[in-house]
C-alpha cells in the first residue's frame, strides 16, 4: 500500500469542519494524502506483502463476501489477497486502486497468474477516490489506514462510494503491541525508532487500537470490532520474518527516510539488522502481530 506526499498529524487529524463528505470523484485540486508511506516497495516489503492471502488477513469479511458483489480494494499492494477476493465474488467485479503504479503492476501479474480476470486496476488515493457514490457493496482496506495522513477522511470517502447495505472493512497492525520472545534490546530500539519514523511521515504505527475511535469519527454507528494476530514460530517462519525485517531495515525506502530524517545512523540500522538476524536463528523465538479489524455497514 502506497500513498505518499509530506507529513501531517500522525493520529488522523480533526474531522473536516463541514462534516460533509466528498463529492463523488476527485479532481486535481481535491483531498489527497499528506503522509509519506513508510515501507516503500522494496523487495523485502514485497517479500512480505506478498505472503498475505485473505485467509491470513481478511478472514472477518469473508463471511459478507458472496458471488456478484462489487469491491474496492483500497491500497491493494501486490495484489495477492485482490485476487483472493475476486475468487470469492465472481462474477462480481473488484477494483484495485494503489497510489503506485509499479506495484500495480505486480497485482497484474499476480492476478493473471491465478487466472483472475475479474479484476480492475487503477491508481488513486484513499482520501479522494475516484468513484462516484454508491459504487461497491464492499470496500476494503489492509494496512492501510495506519499509512495515511487522515483515517477519518479516508474512512468517510470509503463509505461515501459504499452502497447501502454494504460493508466498509479496515484491518490494521498496531505496533506498539506487538510482543516477542527472546527480547534483546536492540529489537526494542527497533520498535520505538518504527514509530518515530512512522510517524514523521505522519503515520499512525498504533492504528489498530485507533480502528473502532476512526470510524465513529467518520459517521459510522453500525461497527463490528473484532482482532487477529499473525504469529511466527517455526524455523522457516523464524527466518522469513526475521530476514525481511533486517533487510527492510538497512536497505528500503525506510531506511533512508530512518537516516534522511535523523532518526538514526546508517551504523544504528546496521546493528538492529544483525540483532533481527540472530533472533531469527534462535530457536524458542516466537513473534506475535496483533490487528484490530472493524466491519462498518452502511445503512
Amino acid at each position: 500500500m502506497t500513498l505518499s506526499s509530506t507529513p501531517s498529524t500522525p493520529s488522523g487529524g480533526p474531522a473536516p469542519s463541514t462534516g460533509t463528505a466528498p463529492s463523488a470523484g476527485s479532481s486535481p485540486a481535491g483531498p489527497r494524502d499528506t503522509a509519506v508511506y513508510t515501507h516503500g516497495h522494496h523487495e523485502s516489503v514485497l517479500r512480505s506483502h506478498s505472503w498475505r492471502t485473505a485467509a491470513n488477513s481478511a478472514a472477518y469479511l469473508i463471511p459478507e463476501l458472496r458471488p456478484g458483489l462489487d469491491v474496492l480494494d483500497v491500497g491493494c499492494g501486490p495484489g495477492t489477497i485482490t485476487a483472493d477476493l475476486a475468487a470469492l465474488v465472481a462474477p462480481g467485479r473488484v477494483t484495485a486502486v494503489d497510489a503506485s503504479e509499479d506495484v500495480l503492476d505486480r497485482a497484474r501479474a499476480a492476478a493473471a497468474a491465478r487466472g483472475v480476470d475479474n479484476v480492475r486496476f487503477a491508481v488513486g488515493d484513499v482520501h479522494g477516490l475516484d468513484f462516484p457514490d454508491d459504487s461497491f457493496d464492499v470496500v476494503h482496506a489492509h494496512q492501510v489506514l495506519q499509512h495515511v495522513g487522515d483515517p477519518v477522511r479516508a474512512l468517510r470517502e470509503m463509505r461515501r462510494v459504499c452502497r447501502p447495505g454494504g460493508v466498509v472493512a479496515a484491518r490494521d497492525s498496531d505496533y506498539g503491541a506487538f510482543a516477542w520472545y527472546p527480547e534483546p534490546p536492540a529489537l526494542a530500539e527497533w520498535l520505538e525508532l518504527y514509530h518515530r519514523v512512522a510517524r514523521a511521515n505522519g503515520g499512525e504505527p498504533d492504528a489498530g487500537r485507533r480502528l473502532f475511535s476512526w470510524a465513529r469519527r467518520a459517521g459510522f454507528t453500525d461497527i463490528v470490532t473484532t482482532g487477529a494476530t499473525w504469529c511466527f514460530s517455526t524455523p522457516e517462519e523464524r527466518s522469513w520474518w526475521s530476514g525481511l525485517w533486517a533487510d527492510r531495515t538497512t536497505e528500503s525506502v525506510y531506511a533512508r527516510l530512518a537516516v534522511d530524517g535523523g532518526h538514526t545512523t546508517p551504523a544504528g540500522l546496521a546493528a538492529i539488522a544483525d540483532a533481527w538476524r540472530a533472533w531469527g536463528r534462535q530457536e524458542d523465538a516466537w513473534f506475535m502481530v496483533p490487528h484490530g479489524e472493524i466491519l462498518c455497514r452502511v445503512p
